[in-house]
């Protein structure tokens, strides 16, 4: 039996679900805490520090699931990012505890119903694709019992030294014209350059590396790349929303190489909260841009396989 859901209903879901994320990053950062940064403050010592992954099929998550699983990793201390779903679990010869809570998370595609590919084809139409927002329900590696011992074992980080030289080689093979010098970092789209002080003139040294991958983020939007709007100027809600995808962008990017840096642009909060009042949809929209800058920076590497954008929220499991 097929199943008809009034198109009202469904945007009011999705609409509702859009609001539910929002209200919930605005909270974080009406509270001085930034989300995706979160994980490396304290919680470093519970969590891995690891984009959220599949525990069944190994993908990464990606957008505003890394987001929402970071989130929950740090306020539950789970001490891994392995997600599965219910069912997954069992497949797996393992299961949920009982009583334990799962963490919602979201997959957004397109589809196009029967009906209007019979109307399209009818009048001779191109048939107009509906778009749709599922949630699902996916269980920390934490929650659950009975795992072979390969998913239930978190591996241990890599050895800090691996890190700064896999950041230094990005910069070198994306082509991105880098440049060390002055008293602050900035991307320059006229003339399509990346500036960034050097290492010595930061607190922790670490954080050079953070910020030159946020600034490679910017350059990333250049029209001859991921090409982006890269017109809003300071202060503006365009230049606020820019800052976001950079700035989530460079988070991805840390916690795909293993580094661990502290929170940067604290002072733009203000800006992120106007943005994010403003649409409910922004921090969406911003997570999923970053996902592919992140995507597009570390493709360059040739000896990583980074693949933020496979997962789909388990939607195997669907």
């Amino acid at each position: 039996m097929s199943r008809h859901y009034p198109r009202a209903r469904v945007g009011e879901d999705r609409t509702s679900l859009y609001d539910e994320i929002t209200n919930k990053i605005i909270a974080e950062l009406e509270a001085g805490r930034v989300p995706w940064v979160q994980p490396w403050g304290t919680a470093a010592a519970k969590a891995q520090l690891a984009l959220p992954k599949s525990a069944a099929t190994g993908r990464q998550y990606s957008g505003i699931n890394i987001l929402i699983l970071w989130g929950a990793a740090t306020e539950r201390a789970f001490t891994g990012q392995s997600w599965l779903t219910f069912r997954q679990a069992l497949l797996l010869g393992g299961h949920v505890r009982k009583g334990e809570r799962g963490t919602t998370v979201v997959y957004a595609d397109r589809f196009v119903p029967a009906d209007e590919k019979r109307r399209a084809s009818e009048n001779g139409e191109e048939a107009q694709a509906v778009a749709f927002l599922k949630r699902f329900t996916v269980f920390n590696s934490d929650q659950c019992e009975g795992l072979p011992s390969e998913i239930a074992t978190t591996a241990p980080p890599p050895a800090p030294g691996m890190i700064e030289p896999q950041v230094e080689s990005l910069i070198k093979v994306t082509g991105i014209d880098f440049r060390i010098g002055g008293n602050r970092a900035f991307y320059m789209p006229a003339e399509d350059y990346v500036q960034v002080p050097p290492p010595q003139a930061y607190f922790e040294p670490i954080n050079w590396h953070r910020t030159a991958l946020h600034e490679l983020a910017h350059a990333s939007g250049h029209p001859s790349r991921l090409n982006r709007d890269l017109s809003g100027s300071y202060g503006t809600r365009k230049y606020a929303f820019e800052e976001l995808i950079a700035e989530i962008s460079s988070a991805f990017a840390c916690a795909s190489l293993r580094i661990v840096p502290t929170v940067r642009h604290v002072d733009y909060i203000g800006s992120w909260l106007e943005v994010l009042r403003e649409d409910s949809r922004a921090i969406v929209r911003a997570a999923s841009q970053a996902s592919k800058v992140a995507d597009y920076l570390l493709g360059f590497l040739p000896d990583r396989i980074v693949d933020m954008t496979a997962e789909r929220a388990d939607q195997e499991a669907a």
